[in-house]
């Protein structure tokens, strides 16, 4: 099977850098499934190609459940473009899929103009599927349905279950492949592996800054775990907070979902502001912007400001909420600014209240004393609202190993939250009273509790 990867961003050859892989050598990986190779088929300052192609081995095509007993040799699986591909680019090119790039930092951080082509790819839902899976990333989609016999008056003549796909866009290396890891599975709707819990973490990894706010992301999430039911809500529970969108189960069955946590903590944190009579707010830390859409539909706060430390979630919220389509009057109430919290800003001083919604546990534990002497001392609002998961009500999550989600540094107990919260406030002038968010077991409490700071003048 074969995937090549294109660029014309001059000069071309640095996709060798990128990929960290010389274009003018030949390159072999033994992996789980075959062997895999890459080669530039053209490299040049003007367009440059990688190829890569895996030569799967039947022989270690080991524990599928074929219908017959000759299908471990006579199948699709050596042409057809699935998990096994997504493997082998993941062992190929990690460091490409980090977004790392040792000799081009820079470009691996800068979007370049891409044509991805996978001549053959099965794609169960068809051409429609595809596009409806990759358009929304920013590409553009063209998958052709592949026919079974191109000879019309053949008994076979007719539409197969493949498609070849190219798709063309300017996005980093590092998204394009994390795309690609995700969603080849995905349109196959199969795995050649025993898909465990660990396959949450590769999928939240590679999914990071782009799954939880796809539209498709419950079939993402169902396909790609292999419809286990458990898996997918245990997924869907731990995509960031900012950017995941109902339903709470990725279950197509006629159960009730339940209201998201997501869902439920935004409305915790819009009820703590509110008894604030709060009109000017800080969402600090407010990544692709889920919660400054529900500040923009109350009239109640007529100016709200969105602070992230990475330009790119500033401009991904920007895009989400559609600021540039706003009228003038609203738009005036919104600003985004980028700002790291663990540094004084002068900008955010004065406001009345504060929104830090999972953002702490982010933080490495040594940089929190900087956080606080920036938001609660320097900065000092009126009011400040803050959410982190509890670990105690991780229990509940059936498949979860470690935290929540892979960037976190931290999750504490509900003691530990509010031991941190009284010497905050203590330290600086606040009050603090505490929630829980959710679903509350009797033994673990709620899955997020909630801190609410206010001046001691205005608790009074």
């Amino acid at each position: 099977m074969l995937l090549t990867v294109t660029t014309t961003h001059g000069p071309a050859t640095d996709l060798g850098y990128l990929l960290v892989k010389h274009p003018g050598r030949a390159h072999a990986f033994d992996v789980s499934t075959g062997t895999a190779h890459v080669v530039f088929p053209e490299a040049d300052e003007q367009r440059c190609t990688a190829a890569l192609l895996l030569d799967v081995d039947p022989l270690r095509l080991k524990g599928r459940p074929d219908a017959f007993v000759l299908g471990r040799y006579v199948n699709d699986r050596p042409y057809a473009a699935s998990s096994l591909l997504a493997a082998a680019l993941s062992r190929v090119f990690r460091t490409a899929l980090r977004g790392d790039s040792r000799d081009r930092p820079e470009l691996a951080g800068t979007p370049i103009p891409l044509e991805i082509r996978v001549p053959v790819v099965r794609c169960r839902g068809g051409a429609a599927l595809a596009d409806a899976l990759f358009a929304p990333l920013g590409w553009q989609v063209s998958a052709v349905v592949l026919p079974l016999d191109p000879d019309p008056a053949s008994p076979l003549a007719g539409d197969s279950n493949y498609v070849d796909l190219t798709l063309t866009g300017t996005l980093r290396l590092a998204d394009a492949l994390n795309h690609l890891y995700v969603l080849l599975p995905v349109l196959d709707d199969a795995k050649h592996y025993w898909v465990a819990p660990d396959e949450i973490e590769k999928l939240l990894r590679a999914g990071e800054g782009w799954l939880a706010d796809h539209p498709e992301r419950h079939l993402i999430i169902r396909r790609y775990l292999a419809h286990r039911r458990a898996l997918a809500d245990s997924a869907l529970a731990r995509l960031p907070v900012d950017e995941a969108a109902e339903p709470d189960s990725v279950d197509d069955g006629p159960a009730e979902p339940k209201r998201p946590l997501n869902a439920l903590r935004r409305e915790a944190v819009l009820a703590a502001l509110a008894q604030t009579g709060a009109s000017r707010v800080l969402d600090l830390g407010c990544g692709q912007g889920a919660l400054l859409g529900d500040l923009m539909r109350d009239r109640r706060y007529t100016e709200i400001v969105g602070t992230d430390v990475s330009s790119r979630a500033l401009a991904t919220a920007e895009r989400r909420l559609r600021l540039d389509r706003l009228p003038e009057r609203q738009r005036d109430r919104v600003q985004m600014w980028q700002s790291a919290l663990t540094y004084r800003d002068d900008r955010l001083r004065g406001f009345d209240a504060a929104v830090l919604m999972e953002v702490i546990e982010h933080l490495d534990p040594e940089r929190l004393p900087a956080l606080e002497a920036a938001v609660f001392g320097h900065a000092r609002p009126g009011a400040v609202v803050v959410t982190t998961p509890n670990v105690e009500f991780n229990a509940r999550y059936e498949g979860l190993t470690g935290m929540r989600h892979p960037d976190h540094r931290f999750e504490w107990t509900r003691a530990q939250f509010q031991d941190w919260a009284h010497r905050v406030a203590a330290a600086h002038g606040y009050a603090v009273e505490f929630r829980g968010v959710g679903e509350d077991d009797p033994a673990l409490g709620a899955p997020t509790q909630l801190a609410l700071f206010t001046t001691r003048k205005e608790s009074a």
